[in-house]
């Protein structure tokens, strides 16, 4: 399969399989040593990388790691080894964040983490230099020949205060070895040639000179000073001179010479008077701004965002070069700073004298180049060079605020809602409000187990108190989902009205006129819950003006083109919720169809969207920082790795995975209740207590997958709840790379869930049953433990639910229960034990509708009693209930299950 880069949760680069972004692969020829390299972790692949020259045929992300690379031989050359190594400044890591690529786990990166990476490469280096024997230079020839170190010539720029006509100062150096801190020493480049040529050793001479002569071949300044033999002496230079000097520093560094200039220089925002355009409401601060009105832009020449004087601005008529201005050099072109003024001039008095809408402003203000007429503004180099586009102070406000809810005002609680939410699920509650009132989709992708349900209902709630006639909301799920969110409802929010349209709800006359397009059965509703599916079929959603429309399991939409997607974007409302566990920032493959969704628009179109993916991936220096900077304000996503959430939650959540029956279950499931209810009225008392046993094992089972009550070992995952329900719920967590526990106390059905969470991983996983050897057990749990282990491990309740450490899950299910309180928690303490770090989400399979719900109802009322009251296990008390007692509780209960056969896909 092929090989993608990705970066781990625990802070590691890492090599992954199957991943199916079209931009992220390596080149078959490459996978070989690169699986070799993986092997010594991220710092060997780095150094692998970073012997790839060019750059040519090699994935963004492992561009943008071998630029890192690229830093640290840069300084490993400039000091002459590894000697005091300095790691790039804080404000050169942000930026580099900001331009990360697409790749699993960008969500993870951050600037101690990267500055982790550099450590371990700088350690790789170290080990790799050892078993050349110490040799620096030689090793460095070897491995990394594009990378020059002994006699490195050093292009110096300096400023001359004393002198008003030549302020600048020019040498050239090259480094003679160390000095006695280790450092590198500078001699003038002209002693060198003596030395050399005193010494007859061409060879080292030509060496020296290789970068030089290289620079000659690109650069007609490097080819003049060469040529004429000024590069061998100390210059005194006007402004001018200087900045010819310093447009050529890029050349200078590719052909491999270092470069010391004022720290005000950088060749890729050298420091210059710009035309400074600020987007804006019309009516400014006092009117308010409304995202659905226009916007428009002022215009002036800054310096740092500092307005320029007229007696300013006559100097750079006037200047050549570099000019001196507020205390500060900066370049001067009079000529271009006017056709940039006069080229936004235009732009305001005809394209947009009205102004322009709200999504124009936010792509002209990211600077992604997605084709619209806002692109055409910066389309032109100098354009780009010369201009500065930002907000002015209200709409920065208002962006501020999209960015960091914390920003906002602390609203209150509804007495409706009976939970207490945490600061940041508050944070999240006014975020949500804040971006509907505005008329903008919010994406809310919160880890899961952080309370995005609970979030929802609360701004559910705020809407009920604040807009009372606003109508109702639309939430579609996926069918699994439609139990936990009517129950979460009932529970938390049972002010609100709930209607479930779909024919499983518990309103058959409500649905029947609802079905029918009589919007009279919306009367009184807040929340209408219904299905992915039932959106493609049912006309009538699509008649009715949402208050809003919320998406769970968003991710559903992924594909743009489909059926299901094109219905969902079809929906009418005047806001928009999306929510998702997903880090849809990784994908841009679904980042466009959920933008299609939430701000229609925002993204261009998709042929424009699919043209600047294209372009990223193939660009050299490709910067994925604007689209990034575009989204990024409508995605509220927060981590269970984030040390200010973590603190806030419990070690451990247990929630109820609801499943619900496909419709070959349910026939199975009722042909086991009547077969009971037969074999009852014929057994005697002393076989009772077993065959109960036995039906009880069956109903278990059916539950499961019919292919295990039959036995014919064809586990179709359609064709089961619970194999849908395990594949949903691990989909999230192969893309957020977190590993799991499954239980289950049925080793027969072990394969196949193999199967599937090795299709779902794109990974193998573990086994350990009864039959385990007991001295490969621990390998197993060693495996398992690793850095970058398996991401899932498979265990029959009774064989692992004691004595094992594998505290490298975070996530445990139990696919099917054991109906014993302790034994399960036992099991789940196999993750949530000593040195877990994480929080630990355990969630319990149970099929709606079945005994399996009622058990779970048993449990949890027994929880408040002393332990063991359910030591022999549910089935026990079971045993002993009457004929009736015990068909009732079996009975399926058709209400709170999937009979038809529509259950698969709604």
């Amino acid at each position: 399969m092929a090989l993608s880069l990705a970066f781990s949760p625990s802070g590691h680069l890492m090599v992954e399989e199957g991943a199916e972004e079209v931009w992220g692969f390596f080149a078959a020829s490459d996978e070989a040593e690169l699986r070799e390299a993986s092997a010594g972790g991220d710092g060997a692949m780095l150094l692998w990388l970073s012997a790839k020259w060019p750059t040519d045929g090699l994935p963004p992300a492992a561009v943008w790691w071998r630029e890192m690379a690229g830093w640290y031989f840069a300084e490993f050359c400039q000091r002459g080894g590894r000697h005091e190594m300095a790691q790039p400044a804080e404000d050169k890591w942000v930026s580099y964040l900001e331009r990360a690529p697409v790749m699993r786990g960008a969500e993870f990166l951050s600037v101690d983490g990267l500055r982790k990476v550099w450590q371990r490469l700088d350690k790789a280096v170290e080990k790799d230099i050892e078993a050349h024997g110490g040799d620096a230079e030689g090793w460095l020839r070897e491995r990394l020949p594009h990378w020059h170190l002994v006699g490195r010539v050093t292009l110096h720029l300096a400023e001359n205060k004393k002198s008003l006509d030549r302020p600048f100062a020019f040498l050239a150096t090259y480094t003679s070895g160390l000095n006695d801190q280790g450092k590198p020493r500078h001699l003038p480049l002209q002693q060198a040639v003596k030395e050399h040529a005193g010494k007859k050793d061409r060879a080292a001479l030509l060496h020296l000179l290789e970068p030089l002569s290289l620079a000659s071949e690109q650069s007609g300044w490097a080819r003049e000073m060469l040529e004429s033999g000024a590069i061998y002496q100390a210059q005194g230079w006007s402004p001018g001179q200087a900045l010819g000097f310093l447009r050529e520093v890029p050349v200078m560094e590719r052909c491999g010479l270092t470069v010391r200039i004022p720290n005000w220089w950088k060749a890729s925002n050298p420091p210059r008077p710009k035309v400074s355009v600020k987007v804006e409401s019309a009516g400014g601060g006092s009117s308010g701004l409304q995202v659905d009105g226009l916007l428009h832009f002022n215009i002036e020449v800054s310096l740092d965002g500092e307005k320029l004087t007229e007696e300013e601005m006559k100097a750079l008529r006037t200047a050549e070069g570099l000019v001196l201005v507020k205390g500060k050099w900066v370049e001067a072109n009079a000529e271009k700073l006017q056709a940039v003024f006069d080229h936004w001039q235009r732009a305001r008095g005809m394209q947009y004298q009205g102004g322009m809408s709200f999504l124009q402003a936010m792509r002209l203000l990211s600077g992604a180049p997605l084709g619209g007429a806002e692109t055409e503004l910066l389309a032109d180099d100098e354009v780009r060079e010369w201009s500065s586009v930002g907000a002015g102070p209200e709409l920065e406000a208002m962006l501020r605020k999209m960015r960091d809810p914390a920003e906002l005002r602390e609203f209150e609680t509804h007495p409706d809602l009976q939970a207490t939410l945490r600061p940041y699920q508050r944070d999240g509650v006014n975020w949500l409000r804040f971006m509907t009132k505005l008329g903008l989709g919010a994406c809310l992708a919160d880890d899961m187990g952080l309370g995005k349900t609970i979030q929802v209902l609360a701004l559910l709630l705020q809407l009920k108190r604040l807009e009372p006639d606003a109508g109702p909301t639309l939430l579609v799920a996926p069918a699994s989902l439609l139990p936990n969110w009517k129950a979460e409802a009932e529970k938390f929010a049972p002010g609100l009205r709930v209607f479930v349209a779909h024919a499983s709800g518990d309103e058959p006359q409500r649905w029947g006129r609802f079905s029918k397009g009589k919007m009279e059965a919306l009367k009184g509703v807040d929340l209408v819950i219904t299905t992915y599916g039932m959106v493609t079929r049912l006309a009538v959603l699509k008649e009715v003006m949402w208050r809003l429309v919320v998406l769970d399991e968003a991710q559903a939409i992924k594909n743009a083109m489909s059926v299901q997607g094109r219905a969902v974007k079809g929906l009418q409302a005047r806001g928009r919720v999306a929510l998702t566990g997903t880090p849809v920032e990784n994908r841009l493959s679904d980042l466009w169809s959920l933008f299609d969704f939430l701000n229609p628009g925002l993204l261009g179109g998709a042929k424009a969207f699919q043209r600047l993916v294209k372009s990223l991936s193939h660009k050299e220096g490709m910067d994925f920082g604007p689209l990034r900077k575009l989204v990024r304000p409508y995605i509220l996503r927060r981590l269970k790795t984030d040390k200010s959430i973590i603190s806030d939650l419990p070690d451990k959540t247990e929630m109820v995975a609801w499943c619900l029956l496909t419709k070959p279950q349910a026939v199975l499931y009722q042909q086991a209740v009547e077969a009971l209810a037969a074999t009852l009225a014929e057994v005697d008392r002393n076989s009772r207590s077993g065959l109960v046993l036995a039906a009880l094992m069956t109903f278990k089972q059916i539950c499961n997958h019919p292919a295990q009550h039959s036995g014919d070992a064809v586990y179709d995952a359609k064709v089961s709840g619970k194999f849908l329900r395990l594949r949903e719920l691990c989909e999230p967590m192969a893309e957020r790379q977190e590993r799991v526990l499954v239980f289950t106390q049925f080793t027969e059905i072990i394969p196949a869930l193999r199967t599937l969470l090795r299709e779902v991983f794109r990974r193998d996983g573990l086994v350990l049953t009864g039959s385990t050897p007991v001295d490969q057990r621990r390998g197993l749990v060693e495996e398992f433990q690793k850095e970058n282990g398996p991401p899932f491990f498979i265990l029959s309740l009774k064989a692992g639910g004691t004595g094992l450490t594998l505290t490298a899950a975070s996530q445990v299910i139990h696919f099917d229960r054991w109906w014993n309180p302790a034994v399960e928690n036992q099991a789940t303490d196999r993750a949530f034990r000593i040195g877990q770090k994480r929080h630990v989400l355990v969630h319990k399979f149970v099929c709606r509708g079945t005994l399996e719900e009622k058990i779970d109802r048993l449990i949890l009322g027994k929880k408040g009693l002393a332990d063991g009251v359910l030591s022999d296990g549910a089935e026990r008390a079971l045993t002993e209930m009457s004929d009736a007692e015990l068909l009732d509780f079996v009975a399926l209960d058709v209400k709170q299950t999937m009979t038809a056969a529509e259950t698969i896909n709604v």
